[in-house]
């Protein structure tokens, strides 16, 4: 940790989140902690952190009328927005623990979810998420009160024991107490994060406030963040990358979080924020990549040549900075290339980035060399829910694409059995919410956290090599078990054989054969089909009808494990092909290298 930073809130000085918002306040009370877009005056409106620790103190006051206990736990699903900062942080203050939910999950997991936390309190965003809920609403045995950031839901009085939901401007009181952060032991619950696991029922992640403040305190010590820096959030709250990154660490070291309005609306807010810090998935390098090369090709021949000598040299320039190369005399042509091509990249991004994190899942080598050859200052790291997130990242001093960087300070690796990565740290969760089993098979008795990645450490950096177990995951982050979805989708007797793919993709596809039989008296009752199965494997009305089939039978998974286009192969694999083992289970490598061309096509004009 920079020793000159008094900003930053040392473990030793505050143990909880909410002794780190009160220490905050006392430290900085006049700087602007958050800012949030007035959609209704379009304006951002600014907080400073002693109004929000006026207006946590409310929320606080609300949440102890509901008779909350410390260990009591609260869920909240709605976008990123300060309400969610009041949310979480007044919960924390009172020792509550905090449920984050996705806010578009369907109703069904949303309410596994909520059931197996005991969740006693819910605030959702508006009416979408309540309409979404309503259907399975009294089937909640837990919960005591839904809660609901639009004003005129209902009628209800605050006093009133009814579910919801309660409009939080009548539940709120009009005064109250100072902001509290009650004397909790620092190793307590803090949070249940749900993620997917094997079995295909999410498993609740246990993290107490000493594993997320720990594992910030770690990462503080490879990058400089400082009280001047604005971060902006657009990855949900409820993804622990985002949380831990981008809330909690801005908290700890009092620089300014603003809420982005919308995904659709990012590339505005990066202009209007400028931000200086951004945590993000690959999705949104793919999708600034996707443009850059779209209008590219629209450029005449000179401009085109222009932009790949710029990055030629951008990419000589950075591995000079690097030390990874020597000094070249086209180096004295940067100024000249970055003025008239990365600069205007750069600015894309707002101009005043320095540190731009992906992580959640691989990015690829090409964008990010493209990337950080342009001046876009890109660290690749890696994590995992069950550890804070954080394990290792690569720092600006110290940045090698290829690898997923060295180990946070204090964090111990190995490479196990099957070169698996297992990891050791006070970050490291404290277990699966109920679910004793799984956390002894995760969690050895030396006390190390089996990852399922697999890795090969060189030179003290880590460098990820596949996956001890399939597990997809896309570039927004999310994590699919195929297997899970392959096996509801086989129930349909249509599918005789299917493969989900999406590795590093922004969706899920899939590779299927199709059962002749079924298939003839498919095409008997559409007329459309008849001769396109031979004519195209992928036409219209087919995949029309396939998705729609898809669609029923992964009805109960999680919204992001939704099949978005599907190819239909003409032979089935076999064991004489070499694409299944003698035990008849797929032989997944081989199927990608085989249909390489196929695959290609089912992504290639998607921007």
């Amino acid at each position: 940790m920079a020793p000159h930073n008094k900003d930053i809130i040392r473990l030793d000085q505050a143990d909880t989140l909410g002794g780190v918002l009160a220490e905050r306040v006392r430290r900085c009370p006049e700087a602007i902690a958050y800012l949030n877009y007035d959609r209704a005056n379009g304006v951002w409106e600014e907080t400073t952190w002693r109004a929000f620790a006026a207006e946590a103190g409310r929320w606080q006051e609300a949440l102890r009328r509901e008779g909350l206990e410390p260990g009591d736990r609260v869920a909240l699903m709605m976008g990123n927005r300060r309400e969610w900062a009041l949310f979480d942080l007044a919960a924390q203050g009172l020792g509550l623990v905090t449920v984050p939910l996705f806010p578009n999950d369907r109703a069904e997991n949303i309410g596994y979810l909520l059931e197996d936390s005991g969740t006693k309190l819910l605030l959702v965003e508006g009416e979408a998420q309540w309409r979404a809920l309503e259907p399975i609403a009294q089937t909640l045995s837990h919960l005591q009160r839904i809660l609901t950031l639009q004003p005129g839901a209902t009628g209800l009085h605050p006093e009133a024991r009814d579910l919801g939901p309660l409009p939080v401007a009548l539940w709120l009181p009009q005064e109250a107490p100072t902001y509290a952060a009650l004397p909790i032991d620092s190793d307590a619950l803090a949070t249940i994060v749900y993620t997917s696991g094997t079995t295909g029922r999410p498993k609740g992640v246990m993290l107490s406030h000493r594993n997320l403040l720990w594992d910030i305190g770690a990462m503080l010590e490879c990058v400089e963040i400082s009280r001047d820096d604005r971060f902006l959030s657009f990855l949900p709250l409820s993804h622990t990358l985002e949380r831990t990154c981008g809330f909690y660490l801005p908290l700890v070291v009092g620089a300014s979080v603003a809420f982005a309005r919308s995904i659709p609306e990012l590339p505005a807010d990066l202009l209007d924020r400028r931000p200086t810090v951004l945590v993000s998935v690959p999705r949104i390098f793919e999708r600034v990549y996707a443009r850059i090369e779209d209008k590219l090709a629209t450029e005449s021949a000179p401009l085109r040549a222009l932009f790949r000598l710029a990055l030629r040299i951008g990419k000589l320039r950075f591995a000079h900075e690097q030390s990874r190369a020597g000094w070249d005399w086209r180096l004295l042509l940067w100024p000249l290339l970055d003025r008239l091509v990365a600069r205007k990249v750069r600015e894309r991004f707002g101009g005043r980035l320095r540190i731009a994190v992906s992580g959640g899942a691989p990015l690829s080598p090409t964008i990010a060399g493209t990337f950080l050859g342009l001046g876009v200052p890109i660290l690749q790291g890696y994590g995992l829910t069950e550890a804070s997130p954080v394990v290792s990242a690569n720092t600006p001093q110290d940045n090698l694409p290829a690898s997923i960087g060295r180990p946070l300070p204090g964090v111990e690796v190995r490479i196990g059995t099957s070169d698996e990565l297992l990891v050791r740290a006070p970050s490291v969760m404290l277990g699966y919410w109920g679910l004793p089993a799984a956390t002894a098979e995760a969690i050895d008795g030396e006390g190390w956290l089996h990852t399922g990645d697999q890795a090969r450490l060189q030179d003290g950096r880590l460098f990820l090599t596949g996956r001890i177990k399939e597990v997809i995951v896309l570039s927004t982050g999310e994590k699919v078990t195929p297997a899970d979805l392959e096996t509801a989708i086989a129930l349909d007797g249509l599918f005789s054989q299917v493969m989900v793919i999406g590795e590093g993709r922004p969706f899920l596809a899939a590779l299927v054969t199709l059962d002749p039989e079924h298939y003839a008296r498919l095409s008997a009752m559409h007329a459309d089909l008849s001769g396109e199965l031979a004519r195209d494997r992928a036409g219209a009305c087919l995949q029309r009808i396939l998705l729609g089939r898809l669609a029923q039978c992964l009805h109960s998974f999680p919204g992001h494990a939704k099949i978005h286009r599907v190819r239909v192969i003409e032979l089935p694999w076999s064991i004489e092909s070499g694409m299944m083992t003698a035990t008849m289970k797929l032989r997944r490598a081989r199927i990608l290298e085989t249909y390489a061309a196929e695959l290609e096509a089912l992504y290639q004009d998607h921007k």
